[in-house]
């Protein structure tokens, strides 16, 4: 596909997810992941899902982040410009419009009624994102330990999330080091 339309079809498939997605990075992909890795079939899904992963890992917006991966991967710096530029600019725009209207609108029990269904959409978008990541990542007795203690140290020790992530890479790379050891023999 040439380089200026998939540069096109990264803002639009950002552009659209970015405006009709609530909730945030994580109840975008699985709008992003049917657009480019189904109908546009641009990315494969083992590069769709490592990318998400790697996403939620650095600090920031998740869907930037995801945009950067993806569209520096499909067609160079130009792509991820046109993802990042598709992915912030509805929540650049709808945020400013949002403020500015927050004041002038009455809080209605209508108004409040849309919020708590868009919240409950919401809330299935983002569990579908996490059980096609734990689909993608959670493979062997390693990962469901990591799944778990991580699990236990955010709900029961009540650990921040980023402190977590420390342990489950120091894990990771306990893991790797002494996994390694037994291949080299």
């Amino acid at each position: 596909m040439p380089r200026k339309s998939t540069n096109l079809i990264l803002f639009k498939t950002f552009f659209i997810a970015s405006l009709f997605t609530f909730a945030g990075g994580l109840a975008m992909l699985p709008v992003l992941q049917r657009d480019l890795v189904e109908s546009n079939q641009l990315i494969d899904e083992d590069d769709f899902l490592e990318y998400a992963t790697l996403s939620q890992t650095l600090p920031g917006m998740i869907v930037l982040n995801f945009a950067c991966f993806v569209g520096k991967k499909l067609a160079g710096w130009r792509g991820m410009f046109y993802a990042a530029f598709g992915a912030i600019l509805p929540a650049f725009v709808l945020m400013l419009a949002a403020t500015m209207l927050y004041s002038i609108l009455p809080m209605t029990t209508r108004l409040q009624s849309a919020f708590l269904g868009i919240r409950a959409a919401s809330s299935a978008m983002i569990l579908t994102a996490a059980i096609t990541l734990y689909q993608h990542n959670i493979r062997n007795r390693y990962g469901i330990l990591v799944l778990l203690i991580s699990l236990s140290l955010l709900f029961i020790l009540n650990l921040s999330a980023p402190l977590v992530l420390l342990i489950a890479a120091l894990f990771g790379f306990t893991y790797y080091r002494f996994s390694q050891k037994g291949v080299k023999k």
